[in-house]
């Protein structure tokens, strides 16, 4: 769904973002290049561009009874944390993620939104021993499962957490976000899908699940799958100020994790578009739009 930051654009080469539950795989010395911080960062952003879809996504889940306990795993600096506690006014938010940072900036926000007292945080890499969280009657789990190094097994543990009637939100990205034109008319044409297609090479290898379809793997783990459907997300430059410093942040990313394996001049021109005083900067373009898609999964236990 950052999503969490959500629903960020942490599927990566390093990736979205800000570090959810994921294994320490062979990217983890890219991921190294960018600090706590600057994930944080990069999830607040997130959190910030897709505020109102990510609101759109959690009221359009399929619950009958209004949950009082909810997981959020892989919480991020909270973007789905706070849709969900403004959705559901009563409830309370376990929020799990395995980066102190991130929880952190999580709870600073909770103080800042008066909703504190309704979260509890949990540092954990449920790669590891997973922690004690309750009987929740909603897990929501965005841009994180695809992490781990064992998402069946995830999958098989979040349905014996679930209270009778509890639901799994599922929420992935079907790919990375793209900011410019198609028509690229001041940049190479062509220069975001080239980016694209070399971390979709250098992903496959350390991310294999991202991308996957779950709806199999839910009904291997137990779950009977309540809804599915794609959502297409646009979001313009002049829907809010942080499109432009998001989309910057993001193609950075892009730039450390495979800069190396971009043919020369369109680093060049990736070099230009994040530079944020020149003149061709993305900062500077009245073109750019957030385009992303999220797949969501709503389940319960199949004997529920």
């Amino acid at each position: 769904m950052p999503a969490s930051a959500g629903d960020a654009y942490r599927e990566r080469v390093t990736h979205h973002q800000h570090t959810h539950t994921h294994h320490q795989h062979a990217e983890q010395a890219t991921e190294e290049q960018f600090t706590e911080e600057q994930w944080g960062d990069l999830l607040d952003l997130d959190a910030d561009v897709l505020a109102d879809h990510l609101a759109a996504l959690v009221a359009d889940l399929p619950i009958e009874r209004a949950p009082q306990r909810i997981v959020d795993l892989g919480a991020g600096t909270g973007s789905g944390t706070f849709a969900l506690l403004t959705r559901f006014p009563d409830a309370h938010v376990t929020a799990v993620d395995v980066s102190a940072e991130n929880l952190r900036r999580l709870r600073a926000n909770a103080e800042a939104r008066g909703v504190a007292d309704r979260v509890h945080t949990v540092e954990a890499d449920l790669d590891a021993d997973w922690p004690d969280l309750g009987t929740p009657d909603l897990v929501w789990a965005s841009a994180s499962v695809h992490h781990l190094a064992d998402p069946d097994g995830a999958l098989r543990t979040i349905r014996d957490l679930l209270a009778p009637g509890g639901l799994l939100a599922l929420v992935e990205l079907t790919d990375f976000p793209r900011f410019l034109p198609e028509d690229q008319p001041t940049e190479r044409p062509g220069l975001e899908e080239r980016c694209h297609a070399v971390i979709h090479t250098a992903t496959t290898e350390h991310v294999p699940h991202l991308g996957a379809d779950w709806s199999g793997t839910l009904t291997s783990a137990g779950f009977t799958v309540k809804g599915e459907r794609d959502v297409s997300m646009v979001i313009a430059a002049g829907a809010s100020p942080s499109v432009g410093p998001y989309a910057r942040t993001t193609l950075g990313r892009i730039r450390e994790t495979v800069g190396e394996r971009l043919d020369p001049e369109d680093l060049a021109a990736l070099d230009r578009l994040i530079d944020a005083d020149g003149p061709q900067s993305i900062l500077h373009r009245d073109d750019v739009e957030v385009r992303t898609e999220r797949q969501v999964w709503a389940a319960v236990a199949a004997d529920a």
